[in-house]
């Protein structure tokens, strides 16, 4: 149940996936989600016609800590026990759950529902949007790890819809030892989350939900879908097998047996609203 110290977080963070579109899609999410009883904070960022160079190995790193640092004065001031965040890209999930494990403390579990376990480091990546789940186990960049008082130990994270992960995320995950559930598996209701909650002790938990978890062959407003003439081949790197159904049931399946205090949804990119939003901008009396 919803009280005075819950908020919802609009955070249309683009800069840590590099794509503009994560702003557009975040709010359209916002204006799409059900009304909100709790105080609807929006955070600033980045400009969108702005281009970040690579900064100690992360794109954009001096602006997009500027704009972690609101998230968290707006967080602080607000001193929630639960909170949904409307999210850009997933990097927009790491104050909101840095504030809910220092809160809930080891009781504080996370369930992260992406097809991509988010664990990799500027050694990897540039992009900070695939370091958020590391960085809240505390591993990763410094800057990104200093911002999560009170790490979540790998025990208490489970990654749910992944599947093909990289030499990396897969050494990873086998030498944290992360639970995991496959699409099959989480299509089969056989991921096995409710015991893990239980084992774990975990009685307050987090969800993490990165839409390109998602088939982008059924549900369309996702990173996979897009098909302009500047979009990436995406050959190697893994692609949603989830619907929609599924994420409602393994989300059912963990508040079943744990209170869900945190709820993130991330990387909404609806292709084809934004397509027609600029082809209706080229038409007569349209223009500006």
């Amino acid at each position: 149940m919803k009280g005075n110290s819950d908020l919802r977080l609009i955070f249309p963070l683009w800069l840590g996936g590099n794509l503009p579109a994560y702003t557009f899609g975040a709010d359209m999410l916002a204006w799409l989600a059900p009304e909100a009883n709790e105080p609807v904070v929006k955070i600033d960022v980045a400009p969108v016609e702005e281009q970040y160079s690579i900064e100690k190995g992360i794109r954009g790193r001096t602006e997009i800590m500027r704009e972690l640092d609101r998230a968290r004065e707006v967080i602080r001031s607000h001193a929630p026990e639960r909170m949904t965040v409307i999210g850009g890209d997933c990097l927009s999930d790491l104050e909101p759950f840095s504030w809910l494990s220092q809160r809930w403390g080891d009781c504080f579990g996370i369930l992260w529902i992406d097809t991509h376990p988010d664990v990799m480091t500027p050694k990897e990546y540039e992009n900070a949007h695939a370091h958020v789940l590391g960085a809240l186990m505390g591993s990763g960049d410094p800057e990104l790890t200093q911002r999560v008082n009170q790490p979540v130990p790998a025990s208490r994270i489970f990654i749910a819809g992944i599947h093909s992960p990289n030499d990396y995320e897969r050494d990873f995950i086998a030498a944290h030892n992360i639970r995991i559930a496959s699409p099959e598996q989480v299509q089969l209701k056989q991921s096995g989350i409710a015991e893990w909650i239980k084992r774990e002790g975990i009685t307050h938990l987090a969800v993490h939900f990165d839409l390109d978890a998602l088939d982008y062959h059924k549900f369309r407003a996702v990173m996979f879908a897009r098909s302009d003439k500047d979009a990436p081949s995406w050959d190697g790197v893994a692609k949603g097998k989830l619907e929609l159904d599924d994420v409602v049931n393994i989300i059912s399946e963990a508040e079943s047996v744990a209170d869900i205090v945190g709820l993130g949804i991330t990387e909404h990119l609806p292709w084809d609203a934004i397509n027609l939003r600029d082809m209706l901008a080229k038409l007569p009396l349209f223009r500006n």
